[in-house]
């Protein structure tokens, strides 16, 4: 594995399933190598007076199957390493559930919490007006992610507007009455339920009464938990960025969203003993869902996972390595390009809305999500029987070979 390609995690994924292909090393650098790279500098002056000055970036990684489509984070450890592999990632992502999108991902190196919202607002209307002339709904469309919202998403929406005119299609994850899309807030949650029940039912596996754990309890921790608990499932472990609850019993979901809602972390809820972030992933369950940050499983974790099954919520949280000692130890994973691309499939939806000046119903977005996701985890699966291979084997050769089909179709 030649270490003047692999940078990242997605990297040595995406190698892998193309000598598994059969793909040249040149077919592999061409695809993996970004279309263009963005480093912004934002200065912003503090409520104090003080001026900081941030870093940005965005990385659009191609665009042969569709515009640029990727998230915006706001978290004080963003690099340009961890933008340009996240951006391959949605490439790949759109790639596999056949989406007409491309890749991209931003990210600006502050701390949102520590922000007020005058600031956070000065500091998102700073960078369009640096980057508006490399976005745009026919060019590159960014969505929430980690540190961002809806709200942000309005802000950015408003001040391309000011510049192109009204224009809802340039984000995504906006508030409806901006242009936003229903279903959208818990499109990610709900996708992890769909695939859980899509993969179950291949396999011929029963949901109910299965013991979940969940690290993670924001945007797409929260909703997951509500969707698995529908279906059936006992959620007995969920955590946020203070630490976790454990009950091997299950969780009451409205006492914890209750909590959460009113202290502002799942830590303190009644009926349940604290469990910090590092021990709940190893703690013993049918599934084990990591929905925060990535890297949370690598090396020096992965042989102490208990879980049968480990389903990628959160992007990229299984590493390389802990991804080969996962597979050893006949530790199922379902990959983040199929388990949490349910975001990107309503943010799809959104676009599409926005373009043709047109509203779906939510009954219509959960129905197209629902078939879009069967059709994805069915392509999976069948290759997973035919080949013998790992899910995410299977994921990465699929979405590998449509994003090398249309690179050079369209003549790179």
């Amino acid at each position: 594995m030649p270490s003047c390609s692999i940078k990242n995690t997605h990297d040595a994924f995406m190698l892998r399933a193309c000598t598994q292909l059969g793909y040249e090393q040149s077919t592999f650098e061409l695809l993996l190598r970004a279309s263009r790279e963005i480093h912004l500098e934002l200065p912003l002056r503090r409520d104090d007076g003080s001026i900081v000055v941030y870093n940005a970036y965005r990385v659009q990684h191609h665009n042969a199957r569709g515009p640029y489509k990727g998230g915006l984070r706001y978290h004080p450890d963003v690099t340009i390493e961890d933008v340009r592999g996240l951006a391959c990632l949605m490439s790949l992502k759109t790639a596999l559930v056949d989406i007409p999108l491309g890749g991209a991902k931003g990210g600006i190196d502050c701390d949102p919490s520590s922000l007020s919202e005058r600031e956070l607002e000065m500091l998102t209307r700073k960078f369009v007006d640096k980057i508006h002339r490399n976005i745009g709904s026919n060019l590159d469309i960014p969505a929430p992610d980690v540190g961002t919202n809806a709200q942000v998403m309005a802000w950015i929406q408003d001040e391309y507007s000011k510049i192109y005119g009204y224009t809802p299609s340039v984000v995504t994850g906006k508030p409806i009455v901006t242009g936003g899309s229903q279903g959208r807030e818990e499109a990610t949650g709900r996708g992890v339920g769909i695939v859980l029940r899509e993969y179950a039912r291949r396999c011929g596996k029963l949901l109910d009464g299965k013991s979940v754990v969940i690290q993670g309890f924001g945007n797409v921790g929260s909703h997951t938990a509500r969707i698995l608990g529908q279906m059936g499932m006992r959620i007995v472990a969920v955590s946020d960025i203070r630490g976790g609850i454990y009950n091997p019993a299950g969780l009451d979901l409205r006492d914890v969203e209750a909590h959460h809602r009113k202290y502002g972390t799942v830590v303190g809820t009644d009926g349940a003993e604290p469990v910090d972030n590092s021990t709940l992933l190893e703690l013993e369950c049918d599934y084990l869902i990591p929905a925060a940050l990535g890297s949370v499983i690598d090396g020096t974790n992965a042989g102490r996972i208990r879980a049968g099954i480990v389903v990628e919520a959160a992007n990229s949280p299984v590493t390389y390595d802990g991804s080969r000692i996962l597979e050893e130890a006949g530790i199922t994973v379902i990959p983040d390009i199929l388990a949490n691309a349910g975001g990107v499939v309503v943010s799809y939806f959104e676009w599409v809305q926005n373009i043709q000046q047109f509203s779906w119903s939510l009954e219509v977005i959960q129905r197209r999500l629902n078939r879009k996701l069967q059709v994805a985890v069915d392509e999976v699966c069948t290759l997973v029987d035919a080949e013998r291979c790992s899910y995410r084997d299977a994921a990465y050769r699929i979405a590998t070979r449509r994003l090398k089909e249309a690179f050079f179709a369209a003549g790179f």
